[in-house]
């Protein structure tokens, strides 16, 4: 595998961006000191995002965008990402006017297109002396929970060292009557414990002594998808301050930027409140989830379709809410936001107790639950007489969720990691995916030594796996198909077109509630093996289809030796 250039950062397609040099970093702060003041003059408040990520990207577009009763913009922003060599590019690519982040969302590159090059309300940059500049910071640096085991959240950390080096530079830069807004999701008690102690040594460092901080906490509830924009400025916040003008504070910035008239803030007394606020909910979502994954294996070995008790409960108003998880809790907040409250509780406030028990036993479950898929793939194939170390196999859908790009924790990755580790042969095709970073990169993303890839075996080959878009060149010749994500492509999928396309029958295997019976019944005509999670009364429609073709084959037998009777007695 090629080895990055240690001062150039590549693109998602290929571009190449030198690393600003000493020189560079001279005229940036004249351009951003120029454009500051042109805008201070406009009556614009400046406001500096940093980390212009998954979150952040489209945050200072939305904040680009925001305009007063008069339809006149109110905010300058400037998006500010470190040079590294992975994530430089996003601000060229930014600057002209183009979104750093794939997204499914129509308005995403409008957004950002128009803040740019039109309204000029939105540039980028790589320098932190723009945080000298800001009116208010928006913080969206990521922080990660490593885990070092498979299935034991307790066995990880919070990854917050990035962070903590983003808050000691603010420190430095920022002037005292700047707000810093922490939109990440961190451990709960990082506002108070770790931001506030950070900055406030940093003013008394810069003979600050009597400037308070002002720090706040609103997390983003962001949504991939076709609505992406929408679930950062048209959806509710929670939002909370240090002390009463840091908290007066974020309540105006909000207001200005988001649509509270139809979404009104919740506004908490302490960023304590509002870091958990984050936690518990995600912790809520995962550990329902995660509930269903015995019921999942006690349906499927007890001949229960458990698609069709989720939704016999879903007509109950108070339980219409309930989702079957498939193979996977994916997505970056529910496998990880539980890890973050047990590591704060323990590292952050110095308890020692066992008070966590349900919060990580719903992330272990969630995080093994794609480890089943490569089983049921396993006696499909042995149905069949076949065997996974001789079979190609193809996952269809590798994101975390129906009709996004976004692959982050998906449970599809777990599931090749384990098939490849069995000695499968495995191709993938996903419509909404064109790189699976997590693949090609696996040495380096989502950080050096953390990939999956750890946890498995035979693993150093699947750099070379790619997302293939074309489905029947995906299928031709496979002896498996595991439908993993329910993708809009793939619900209504054709059995005689699947099998024309395989070019023989195959195994099958549901992992997402996808095929209806009528469908499974086909699959089963056509000479397949069909299996999924939850789905314990496929053997009812199996042997259905047996004793079906069974009393047709005896039907006509019968019908023939009926008709030829006659021409034999005649004879």
């Amino acid at each position: 595998m090629l080895q990055a250039e240690p001062n150039v950062s590549t693109s998602p397609d290929g571009e190449l961006f030198k690393l600003p040099s000493e020189a560079d970093y001279a005229q940036e702060w004249l351009r951003l000191k120029q454009l500051a003041d042109e805008q201070r003059a406009l009556g614009r408040d400046i406001v500096v995002v940093m980390g212009v990520g998954f979150v952040g990207a489209v945050m200072a577009g939305v904040v680009a965008d925001a305009v007063d009763n008069q339809g006149n913009p109110t905010k300058f922003v400037i998006g500010m990402q470190r040079p590294s060599t992975r994530s430089f590019w996003k601000i060229p690519f930014l600057n002209r006017g183009i979104a750093p982040v794939e997204a499914e969302d129509p308005e995403v590159e409008p957004l950002i297109k128009r803040c740019v090059l039109e309204k000029k309300t939105l540039t980028a940059t790589f320098s932190y002396d723009a945080l000298s500049l800001a009116d208010v910071v928006v913080v969206d640096v990521q922080c990660d929970y490593h885990k070092e085991a498979l299935g034991d959240v307790k066995k990880g950390h919070a990854a917050i060292g990035a962070l903590e080096n983003s808050l000691k530079v603010i420190g430095e830069k920022i002037e005292p009557g700047c707000l810093v807004l922490i939109e990440t999701t961190v451990p709960p008690g990082t506002t108070e414990y770790v931001a506030y102690p950070i900055i406030k040594k940093a003013f008394e460092k810069r003979e600050l002594k009597d400037a308070e901080p002002l720090l706040a906490h609103s997390f983003e509830r962001v949504m991939p998808g076709r609505n992406y924009v929408s679930s950062i400025r048209d959806f509710w916040r929670v939002c909370s301050g240090i002390n009463r003008t840091a908290r007066d504070k974020v309540v105006k910035f909000l207001s200005e930027i988001l649509n509270v008239d139809q979404f009104p803030l919740t506004v908490l007394d302490r960023p304590i409140e509002s870091e958990t606020c984050k936690i518990v909910e995600n912790s809520y979502r995962a550990a329902t989830l995660a509930f269903l994954d015995e019921w999942s294996v006690f349906a499927e070995r007890n001949g229960v379709d458990i698609t069709k008790v989720v939704d016999a409960i879903k007509i109950r108003p108070t339980h219409s809410n309930m989702l079957f998880p498939g193979p996977g809790i994916g997505g970056y907040c529910l496998p990880k936001d539980g890890g973050l409250g047990f590591w704060a509780y323990h590292t952050l406030m110095g308890f020692d107790d066992d008070l966590f028990k349900i919060t990580p036993m719903s992330i272990d479950i969630n995080d093994t639950r794609a480890l089943r898929p490569p089983q049921i793939v396993r006696d499909a194939l042995r149905n069949m007489g076949k065997i996974v170390p001789a079979s190609k196999i193809a996952v269809l859908g590798i994101s975390y969720r129906q009709d996004v790009g976004d692959t982050r924790y998906s449970g599809s990755e777990v599931i090749v990691r384990k098939l490849t580790e069995m000695g499968g042969e495995v191709v993938v095709h996903d419509p909404y995916v064109k790189h699976w970073w997590e693949f090609e990169k696996q040495d380096t993303y989502p950080a050096p030594g953390h990939s999956l890839k750890r946890f498995f075996r035979n693993q150093d080959g699947l750099v070379e796996l790619s997302v293939n878009d074309d489905l029947a060149d995906v299928l031709f010749g496979v002896d498996a198909i595991v439908l993993a994500v329910r993708h809009s492509a793939y619900l209504d999928l054709n059995p005689e077109r699947v099998v024309e396309m395989t070019g023989r029958p195959v195994a099958i295997v549901d992992c997402f509630g996808i095929l209806n019976d009528e469908q499974i019944s086909n699959y089963f005509q056509l000479g397949c093996e069909v299996k999924g999670l939850g789905r314990g009364h496929v053997k009812r429609l199996k042997d259905k289809v047996r004793l079906s073709t069974n009393y047709d084959t005896q039907q006509a037998s019968k019908i023939r030796v009926h008709r030829l009777a006659p021409f034999n007695s005649h004879r």
